[in-house]
């Protein structure tokens, strides 16, 4: 094969395998780490103890009280305050973090058949079990009328119809491809490194390439996070949305940077290595002069 064309082929097939990083990165990360349950509750166990969490589901189950006591309207303030204060020490006990985990295991188990089935309804995220320890948590300290409490489902929205119906099939898209994209992507680098006529030169396109996929990836979690900050709802948090986002996608900007670092690394070493050996190749010596034949002196 003529040098030029396995040049131009192995830019190609660089080019490919840089572009198809990041979507593998993002189809591996939807199946095994989102679609898995105990990677799921590992990732959104911390969001137990982030103050806006905890405001939003005090704000929720508080909400879902007051609906269901009667109290006289000067008694309301009081009572609701209270009611909120409880919540929010209640969120502080280890009790609360058994109750989250439960009610987040059993939303994930409700977004996984939401994505892979057709159903239409909004996802929720049911706070009963937090209401009942709360109810609890009053009874004991006499809290008027915290018997009469009753313990429903009390719902948060955590996916939308609109949102469910876009997530469904972005969803089935990375999940069908979780194995085959990040594949085809190290078949395509190395098949750009084995053609390529200079080999160092392949090796520091693939670590530029790679650099250039992980920011790329960065680009766009940084796109979905500002997309799905802006079309929340009014009554939803802002804060509270943001720490869920950043909590599942902590893996996805890992992954940013571990590319970003590993191809400048490798770029580096390719361009230094290739800088050493010119510089130690020694220059080629001087044709010497030929010296002109001296002509005898007539006599």
């Amino acid at each position: 094969m003529p040098r030029h064309v396995r040049s131009a082929l192995s830019a190609v097939l660089i080019a490919l395998a840089s572009l198809l990083a990041p979507l593998g990165a993002l189809a591996a990360w939807a199946t095994y780490e989102i679609g898995d349950g105990a990677r799921y509750e590992a990732a959104t166990a911390a969001l137990a103890a982030d103050p806006h969490v905890r405001n939003e589901i005090a704000d929720a189950v508080t909400a879902g009280v007051m609906r269901e006591v009667r109290v006289a309207p000067p008694l309301k303030g009081p009572v609701r305050a209270f009611t909120r204060d409880a919540v929010r020490s209640f969120t502080q006990t280890e009790a609360y973090r058994i109750a989250w985990s439960t009610a987040n295991r059993a939303a994930h188990d409700t977004v996984l058949r939401a994505v892979r089935d057709d159903a239409t309804a909004p996802v929720t995220l049911d706070v009963a079990p937090v209401t009942e320890r709360v109810k609890e948590r009053l009874v004991h300290d006499r809290v008027p009328f915290a018997h009469r409490i009753p313990v429903e489902h009390t719902e948060v929205v955590v996916l939308s119809s609109e949102n469910l119906d876009r997530l469904r099939k972005g969803y089935r898209v990375l999940e069908l491809t979780s194995f085959w994209l990040p594949s085809l992507t190290v078949a395509l680098a190395a098949g750009g490194l084995l053609v390529s006529a200079c080999r160092r030169r392949a090796v520091f396109a693939t670590g530029l390439g790679t650099a250039l996929g992980g920011a790329l990836l960065g680009i766009a979690v940084a796109v979905g996070r500002h997309v799905t900050l802006t079309d929340l709802p009014p009554d939803v948090s802002r804060a509270a949305a943001a720490a869920v986002y950043d909590a599942l996608t902590a893996t996805l900007r890992t992954v940013t940077w571990l590319l970003v670092v590993l191809g400048l690394a490798v770029a580096l070493a390719a361009w230094v290595t290739g800088f050493h050996d010119h510089q130690r190749r020694p220059s080629p010596d001087p044709q010497p002069t030929a010296r002109p034949t001296a002509r005898p002196n007539p006599r």
